[in-house]
């Protein structure tokens, strides 16, 4: 893994593909964040919200796109995130993570990033903008 600043304008960091989406995943981020809405853990409410199942928290999946970078922790940061949610993302998906350098100035790394499931649909896309030190 060559280092993130030598990545040129137009290159991608290594993809990372998720294990499929368990309804343990959603029990344990419900627990971590607090968002504990029924929708993301129990089905028959998921079908009383016209969802045909559990879908996972849209934070969730926005959260699992910053392990794009971590192995990279030693070289910056992550100074700004802004996604914009596409797809629901349901049990059993699994999830790609991308991410393409758009734009390189003095230490700042400008990305394109999304999530795509098994479908190749975009279930989230946004920027990351990354400090390197």
């Amino acid at each position: 893994m060559s280092p993130l600043s030598q990545l040129q304008v137009g290159e991608s960091v290594k993809e990372i593909q998720l294990e499929p989406v368990s309804r343990l995943d959603l029990i344990r981020y419900a627990g971590a964040s607090g968002d504990y809405n029924p929708i993301h853990t129990i089905d028959e409410e998921a079908k009383k919200a016209g969802l045909p199942g559990i879908i996972a928290h849209g934070m969730w999946t926005m959260g699992n796109l910053a392990k794009l970078f971590t192995s990279y922790f030693e070289e910056g940061f992550i100074q700004d995130y802004s996604i914009r949610f596409k797809g629901m993302v349901f049990l059993n998906d699994v999830i790609t993570l991308k991410a393409r350098l758009v734009e390189k100035q003095d230490q700042t790394l400008r990305f394109k990033v999304e999530a795509v499931n098994q479908e190749e649909k975009e279930v989230l896309k946004g920027e990351v903008v990354y400090h390197l030190y």
